[in-house]
């Protein structure tokens, strides 16, 4: 991590693009924004854009921008993110999950500092210093055609690889008491004293969700006021078995050791088993592998987040909070998955 901050202060000063690599969790924003901090341009806008959020239509307008009339629905012109990070630092996260046509108007601007509007007819020109962030490993996906190559060189001008929790366990102590802290202050709640056996147990699991999982393990302990069953979850979850607390999964049991290693950014997770909403029939799963996985991940996630929301009373900003999505995201999937209509 040393490396890491060193890294931050020598390139902060520069309007060179920055690629931030790591598995989920590690703390890829806080990166860009500590980036952002020590640059000059930091009194000026910060742009967070999750490009693995929003499909193809919005992403295209959310980032460019669009002009009256260019499609149904476009009453009047709007700005794009872009043009509202001129002068400051636009963070593209989840920048693997773009698509070919966005990665050639974002290879445009990083070439020229231009782009168009939907529905324009002119060319737009921003100064924005551009940081990208990924889980997965970039190499492969330009192998196989995923990704532009010219694009890779463009974002890759400097690499900051995070590295997973657990291989920096001597900071695990110091994020509890933060997230403790924190989350008291946040929620009015007296500050939590964890017993030396759930800091033991906080030290030998292998938190596959990082730091964000910790958090939000954290978060919950506080929220509850009791950190009960938190240790025999710990126990489950290092041993292998995936343990709910108030019907929600809590933590992610330790994958089983693969036959070989695999270099990969994503974490590690074991497949999903099926999952039904609640007071719904089981779901049926047919087609090939990928389907049957896909399926899956849907119905799981559906669970989830319906669970969620009926802890929460509905309040979707909590409940994006405890998902640990941001607010517009957890809109998308409450739709996506018709769970309004459900309510």
């Amino acid at each position: 991590m040393r490396e890491v901050h060193d890294l931050i202060r020598r390139v902060a000063d520069t309007d060179v693009t920055v690629l931030i690599r790591g598995e989920s969790g590690t703390g890829k924003e806080l990166v860009a924004r500590a980036i952002h901090s020590a640059s000059p341009r930091r009194h000026r806008p910060f742009v967070k854009v999750n490009c693995a959020a929003l499909p193809l239509e919005l992403l295209e307008s959310e980032l460019f921008g669009f002009e009256r009339g260019a499609f149904t629905g476009a009453i009047q012109h709007k700005p794009g993110k872009f043009e509202f990070a001129h002068q400051g630092t636009m963070f593209l996260d989840e920048i693997s999950e773009m698509q070919p046509h966005l990665q050639s108007k974002l290879l445009q601007v990083l070439q020229d500092g231009q782009f168009a509007r939907l529905g324009g007819r002119g060319d737009v020109r921003v100064d924005v210093r551009i940081v990208t962030a990924t889980n997965r490993d970039l190499e492969t996906a330009v192998a196989n055609a995923q990704f532009r190559e010219d694009l890779y060189f463009r974002v890759n001008v400097v690499c900051i690889t995070l590295p997973p929790l657990r291989q920096r366990r001597d900071e695990i102590p110091l994020l509890t008491d933060l997230f403790v802290k924190r989350y008291a202050e946040h929620y009015n709640k007296p500050e939590l004293t964890l017993s030396s056996e759930t800091r033991r147990l906080f030290d030998e699991y292998d938190w596959p969700g990082n730091v964000r999982e910790l958090e939000n393990l954290v978060k919950r302990a506080v929220v509850l006021g009791s950190e009960h069953g938190l240790c025999r979850d710990l126990t489950d979850a290092i041993h292998g078995r995936t343990m709910h607390t108030s019907g929600i999964p809590l933590l992610t049991p330790r994958p089983a050791p693969a036959a070989a290693p695999v270099t990969s950014f994503a974490p590690a997770a074991p497949t999903p088993a099926p999952v039904t909403a609640p007071g719904s029939s089981p779901a049926v799963l047919s087609g090939s592998l990928k389907d049957i996985a896909r399926q899956a991940a849907r119905e799981a996630e559906r669970t989830l987040i319906n669970r969620t929301l009926q802890q929460t009373r509905w309040n979707r900003r909590e409940a994006a909070e405890i998902l640990g999505i941001s607010y517009k995201a957890l809109l998308y999937k409450i739709k996506e998955a018709e769970l309004d209509k459900a309510s």
